[in-house]
């Protein structure tokens, strides 16, 4: 029996059953297994895949949407991943044109790198930002600051939430809800009893990732940094906004060494909604 062509090959929702073969997809491409953060975006978002007929996954991406169910404000597409063997053959420009089609008019994001900008600008998305990732063992130091930090209790989701909204520009609460069973860490920040910023560090292999890191301003997130840093003796790693200068520079300078950018990329929309000075990094680029 012939083996079928790969653009005869269907598309399908992934779940979580699928999660072994998506962390064997990265590796095949290189990347870390992550079964912890496929877990949470299988569960958290939609994924979307093509089986190889002699096993595991050819392609495969998770898209998150923001917003109504119903109607979202916002679709995050990450983890575009196409196996080795089969790569260079037109199945990932396959796959994002299905996930285009099947997001129809709900602007898109993405966090794209150098090997992937080039299909993205294809398919209609424009740079619209960049974000630095950041890697290594913080180390404490410098003046003493003045920013409460607290661990977030049960009590402080509500307010999460209306921050995170206000911040992100859309409504997040099946993504932010999962934070406490998905993060080791989850912290406010909190001035006169009103909570001014929140983050978490979720583990991710042998590093902790922060994110998300929301913030009234960069003592905020400084201050937040350093208490997620106390918690644990991971390298951390994280993607900030590249307008974030002072926090980028402030890090560097606490042992967090840059190992990559990404292009912040829009589709449907000229920029991303809600409001970057106060929006220091992702939960995960692939996210958002």
């Amino acid at each position: 029996m012939s083996t079928p062509s790969l653009a005869a090959l269907p598309i399908r929702r992934l779940t979580l059953r699928d999660l072994t073969a998506c962390a064997d997809l990265s590796e095949n491409r290189g990347w870390q297994r992550e079964e912890h953060k496929w877990g949470f975006l299988l569960t958290a978002g939609k994924g979307y895949g093509i089986d190889d007929p002699s096993g595991g996954l050819v392609a495969a991406c998770v898209v998150t949407e923001y917003g109504p169910p119903e109607r979202p404000d916002l679709g995050a597409v990450g983890m575009v991943l196409v196996a080795e063997r089969h790569a260079r053959q037109g199945v990932g420009r396959r796959l994002m044109r299905h996930v285009v089609a099947t997001m129809g008019t709900t602007p898109l994001t993405l966090h794209a790198t150098s090997n992937g900008r080039p299909l993205y600008e294809e398919l209609g998305f424009k740079v619209t930002g960049r974000a630095e990732m950041l890697v290594g063992h913080f180390t404490p130091g410098g003046p003493e600051s003045g920013v409460s930090t607290r661990a977030a209790t049960a009590e402080d989701l509500p307010a999460i939430l209306r921050l995170d909204e206000e911040v992100f520009g859309a409504d997040r609460t099946p993504l932010i809800t999962r934070l406490p069973a998905f993060a080791d860490q989850l912290r406010v920040a909190e001035e006169d009893g009103r909570i001014t910023g929140y983050t978490a560090a979720w583990p991710n292999m042998d590093t902790h990732v922060i994110g998300p890191l929301v913030a009234q301003d960069t003592e905020t997130a400084k201050a937040l940094i350093g208490s997620l840093a106390a918690g644990t003796d991971r390298p951390l790693r994280t993607d900030i906004d590249v307008r974030h200068e002072e926090l980028l520079a402030w890090a560097k300078a606490r042992g967090l060494a840059s190992v990559a950018f990404n292009a912040v990329m829009t589709y449907g929309i000229t920029q991303l909604p809600g409001d970057w000075t106060r929006r220091f990094a992702p939960l995960t680029v692939a996210a958002g």
